[in-house]
């Protein structure tokens, strides 16, 4: 288990029980004593958790962890809807996404398509994003025209928000908007774990003519703190595995059709 995968281990435990003792680490990770405490002095200095005499307690920042901490997650699923969903992207067209280990993997696939390449630097289509990881990505892609939308950063996230995020958005529209959720339910909808990244995932669903969520199978199920959208404010959800004839027919009542990527 390499160090990065450990910590993942380790907040992961923290957030569904609380508490991880030292011991308890060793057993579950399966490295010594000296390596469980300094990964938890390597979490705690990052303020991921409070560490305790002989082990370390969640805080109120583990249930939402930094994107660095959650880009191993459910990875082959992200890359297998990552390039479904560039396939979606219409060329000449324009596509907002929001922050999310998902959506970031869309970006680079998007800019990755055969059809993008151009000697002319031409762009060939245009991301408007409020994540500054993803424009990074595409900055330097000359195919790619990306806007950013200003506003207040937040670490976790690497998103930007607040009001000046919400007055650009008001002045642009898109063909397609791809939204990364903490989970979503047929019932409630598209959900997020801040309010914040909540308010603006909301406004540019709204600013699109076309909505796709998309998550992996571990999403579809569970409630987090803030609504985006319920589900007749998105009109596809784009998932890696087979939800079951049930979630299809609940999804279907609020005409959201589900994509499974192959």
């Amino acid at each position: 288990m390499s160090r990065h995968q450990r910590l993942n281990a380790i907040l992961t435990l923290l957030s569904e029980h609380g508490q991880l003792s030292v011991e308890a680490g060793v057993r579950r990770l399966g490295v010594s004593a000296a390596t469980v405490r300094r990964d938890f002095d390597h979490l705690a200095q990052q303020q991921l958790l409070t560490r305790t005499h002989g082990g370390a307690v969640s805080t109120a920042t583990t249930y939402d962890l930094p994107l660095r901490y959650k880009i191993a997650r459910q990875a082959e699923a992200k890359l297998r809807i990552a390039r479904a969903a560039a396939a979606m992207a219409p060329l000449g067209g324009t596509v907002a996404l929001n922050g999310g280990t998902t959506t970031n993997e869309i970006a680079r696939a998007i800019a990755s398509r055969s059809d993008l390449a151009t000697d002319q630097g031409e762009h060939r289509i245009t991301v408007v994003t409020n994540a500054l990881n993803i424009a990074t990505e595409l900055a330097v892609r000359p195919q790619v025209k990306i806007v950013v939308l200003g506003g207040v950063a937040r670490p976790q996230s690497h998103e930007l928000m607040g009001p000046l995020t919400d007055a650009v958005l008001d002045q642009v529209t898109a063909d397609l908007a791809f939204i990364g959720v903490d989970t979503v339910d047929p019932e409630v909808g598209a959900m997020a774990h801040h309010e914040g990244e909540a308010r603006v995932n909301r406004n540019m669903a709204a600013r699109a003519d076309e909505v796709v969520v998309v998550a992996d199978s571990s999403k579809l199920q569970g409630r987090a703190f803030a609504l985006i959208c319920p589900p007749s404010d998105f009109d596809v959800l784009l998932t890696e595995k087979e939800p079951g004839h049930g979630v299809r027919r609940q999804f279907a009542e609020h005409d959201v059709e589900v994509v499974v990527a192959q």
